[in-house]
């Protein structure tokens, strides 16, 4: 009886697993027969796990969904994972999802053995949340489990998209794949009026089914998605494009140049390469002296223009009498 409810746990922490096994590839793993596999099967729904099965030599077995929640089976470094995924999804940009994450992760203490406890325990207990900043835009989670499900499925979507300007334009597009970023999360997808690929802010996105018809992949804009998303909201969207090398290593650019400010390249040991974008010359001009790094403008020309005026501007600031303020020292 042990070894038959050892067995069925197996099984269940397979087909939770993976989305769809074979007969043969379940016997495999578990050591016995396609027969006692069958069996095991019927075990579990009559617990009331919805397992499907399709025939055929290409079918299988895989676990449905049913009308409650089944237990989970995690390993030790699944569930610390996990515990670490709701210490931090309040940060994610999901509106409503702090609370939910805390409720869970309360849910899961509970049943963690001793061992994992202290880990998880240690986690709460030294660790800070940075709260996101008051009116900062959040995604409902219903529409990223939507958008996600599409995704997955390679259904065409309808929705509604509100520009950063505010206005409102339709949009029917095959949505590929979901990019999150320490504040955001995108849409990648192909539009389907515009004959190109797109990046959405999920949090303007207002799906508008029915969606479909299903549609066959295409060849995605880029190997690296989070490259490609991190490139488009920093640089392409942007009237003013540069290249400009840091005189930092990359390590230490990165602390202070996030993925939605530019994209950073490696060149040396001492040197990285950053390609941004701003709204003007002047601007980013701004921006960069704000990284506090030395640097070195590639291109454009506009930009080292941008950065001559301004050092003109402080150095004649500087010159003017008083500048110093009350008590400065003369050099």
């Amino acid at each position: 009886m042990l070894e038959t409810s050892a067995r069925l746990l197996r099984l269940l922490s397979l087909l939770q697993a993976h989305r769809e096994w074979s007969g043969a590839d379940l016997a495999e793993r578990l050591g016995v027969s396609p027969r006692t596999v069958r069996r095991d099967v019927d075990r579990l729904r009559e617990l009331g796990y919805p397992v499907n099965a399709s025939p055929g030599t290409g079918g299988g077995y895989r676990l449905g969904a049913g009308a409650r929640l089944p237990p989970l089976l995690l390993d030790d470094d699944e569930a610390v994972a996990v515990a670490v995924g709701l210490r931090t999804a309040a940060g994610q940009g999901v509106e409503g999802i702090g609370e939910s994450s805390v409720r869970a992760l309360a849910k899961l203490e509970q049943v963690l053995p001793d061992r994992l406890r202290r880990r998880v325990g240690a986690l709460n207990a030294f660790t800070v949340p940075m709260l996101r900043a008051p009116g900062s835009s959040t995604v409902d989670p219903a529409v990223l489990t939507e958008l996600a499900h599409l995704c997955r499925d390679g259904e065409t979507l309808r929705f509604a998209y509100r520009g950063h300007d505010g206005a409102e334009t339709r949009r029917v597009v095959e949505p590929y794949r979901l990019v999150c970023s320490e504040r955001r999360w995108y849409l990648v997808a192909f539009d389907l009026d515009r004959a190109d690929w797109r990046t959405f802010r999920a949090d303007r996105v207002t799906p508008q089914p029915p969606h479909g018809p299903r549609f066959a992949p295409r060849e995605p804009p880029a190997e690296d998605l989070a490259a490609y998303v991190s490139e488009g909201v920093s640089t392409r969207v942007y009237a003013t494009r540069a290249t400009v090398r840091l005189l930092v290593p990359l390590e230490e650019a990165a602390e202070r140049v996030s993925p939605t400010a530019g994209v950073l390249e490696a060149e040396g040991p001492e040197s990285c390469l950053l390609r941004t974008g701003a709204a003007s010359p002047d601007v980013m001009a701004l921006h960069l002296m704000a990284t506090g790094f030395d640097f070195e403008v590639l291109e454009p020309a506009a930009l080292t223009e941008a950065i001559r005026a301004a050092h003109g501007r402080l150095g004649r600031s500087l010159a003017r009498p008083g500048a110093g303020g009350p008590g400065a020292e003369e050099v």
